[in-house]
This record gives C-alpha cells, sequence and structure tokens, in this order.
C-alpha cells in the first residue's frame, strides 16, 4: 500500500506550523514533511509530532538565505563552512525528531564560479552530508528543480541528478524525485520510475501546470499510482502542492477515498 505524508510548508498554511501535524492527523496522514523546522526548538517540533501520533519523513538541510531567493547553498565554493555547519544542525534535528531522510538543495548557479568549481564543491558536500548521516541509518536525497520556476537552479532534470550520485558514491545518498518537476520539464514519468526506482528515496507530487493537486493538470495519478505499486514502491509520497482552495478539502485524490 502506498503511504502519503502531507507537506506542512505546503499545506494547512491557515495555522501556526506547530498544530498542522494535529490538521494532518486529522485527515488521516501518518507522516509530514516540511521544507526547515529550524524557527522552532527540536523538541517542541517533536512534541507537535508525537501528540498528533504522525511520523516525521523528510525535512530539508539548511537552505542559505530563503528570503533572499536563495534554494540551498550545496554548490557554492565559497559556502562550504556554512553548509556544513547547516549539516551538523539539521543531523541534530534529525536525531531529535528521529526523521530517517534529508533533502539537500542544490543550489543557484553562481556567475563568479565555474562549473568545475560548482560540480566538486556539490560532490564534496553531498559526500560529507552522507558521511555525517550514515552512522545514524539516515539518507541524504538530493532533487532536481525545475528551472522555469526556479531559474538558475544548478540540477533540473533527473539525469544529471543521478549523475551526481554515481560520482559522489555514497550508499546513503538517493534521488528525490519530485513529480510535478519532473513533468514540467521532461516527463515520461512512468518509465523514469521505473528505470530508476532503485536510486529514489522519496517522491513528492503536485500536478501541472499550476502545482496544485492531483487531479487539477495533465498528470494520470491514477495511472501512477497503479505503476508504483506495481513496481514495489514501499518509501513516502509527498503532498507538496498549493491547494486550490482549503487543505481539507483537497484530499480527494488520495486513494481509498
Amino acid at each position: 500500500m502506498l503511504r502519503f505524508s502531507a507537506n506542512l510548508s505546503f499545506l494547512f498554511l491557515d495555522r501556526p506550523f506547530l498544530e498542522r501535524f494535529e490538521a494532518a492527523a486529522a485527515c488521516g496522514f501518518k507522516g509530514v514533511e516540511f521544507h526547515f523546522p529550524y524557527a522552532f526548538p527540536a523538541d517542541e517540533v517533536r512534541d507537535a509530532a508525537r501528540r498528533a501520533g504522525v511520523e516525521v519523513v523528510l525535512f530539508n538541510f539548511p537552505p542559505g538565505d530563503w528570503a533572499a531567493g536563495e534554494r540551498g547553498i550545496a554548490c557554492l565554493p565559497d559556502r562550504v563552512v556554512e553548509f556544513r555547519d547547516g549539516v551538523a544542525l539539521a543531523a541534530r534535528y534529525a536525531e531529535a525528531l528521529d526523521c530517517p531522510r534529508l533533502n539537500c538543495l542544490a543550489g543557484l548557479r553562481g556567475a563568479s564560479h565555474s562549473e568545475t568549481a560548482l560540480l566538486t564543491t556539490l560532490v564534496d558536500n553531498l559526500r560529507h552530508a552522507a558521511d555525517a548521516l550514515a552512522p545514524a541509518g539516515r539518507e541524504v536525497l538530493t532533487e532536481p528543480l525545475n528551472s522555469r520556476d526556479t531559474p538558475g537552479f544548478y540540477l533540473d532534470r533527473t539525469a544529471p541528478a543521478l549523475a551526481l550520485i554515481a560520482a559522489a558514491a555514497r550508499p546513503n545518498l538517493r534521488l528525490q524525485y519530485d513529480i510535478y518537476h519532473a513533468q514540467v520539464m521532461e516527463g515520461d514519468l512512468a518509465r523514469t520510475l521505473e528505470r530508476h526506482l532503485p536510486q529514489i528515496g522519496h517522491i513528492q507530487l503536485a500536478d501541472n501546470p499550476g502545482r496544485h493537486e492531483p487531479g487539477t493538470g495533465e498528470i494520470n495519478f491514477s495511472f501512477l499510482f497503479r505503476h508504483l505499486a506495481g513496481l514495489g514502491y514501499t518509501g513516502w509520497i509527498g503532498a507538496e502542492y498549493v491547494p486550490s482552495g482549503a487543505s481539507e478539502d483537497s484530499f480527494g485524490w488520495l486513494p481509498g477515498r
């Protein structure tokens, strides 16, 4: 049976962050994910998840200055110390939240850095993050983002992300496959999932266009869910979309609803 997690950075935004855990549980979710927990003490986030009876399945490493438009710093040669400090912080939160996987956003290409410098830095930083989390049995993921919504993002397609993972060569480093971003950039969702499922550690979804809930756009999610079940996918699928109305009214796509 497929497992779905609610992304609390997209859903239930009419509530304070720590109240969204119980809102997700009330809608039937057993897992939650979110971008960044760092504005709150780790024990408060842990307690919110425990009260709701949900598992924290994913969050991201610190991204740099998100409000200023940064989308990760892992590829930037002049931000290595900051990135590695962020890995240490994220590892402490992962321990407190018992979270099994963390996502590393590569970041935007810096005009002042060569392609070789960007790639070398990103590979080294992914190795560092994977090595830091390996003793606790945690995975590091990296995720392509479509470059229409996020111009200049270093990773925007599946193949380069997989090549990067192969170059870093760490057993606990895998791909985060976002169906929405992949559809925008390349399509061919079913065959990509089938071909690369062993390298995929987490899946996220939203429909296209609009990044709203399944059923509002062009993607055949009923088929993809059957396809993933047939492939034996056992990981989580994160609902990371902008609801077209109230979050509570956007879950008709969930199997069994």
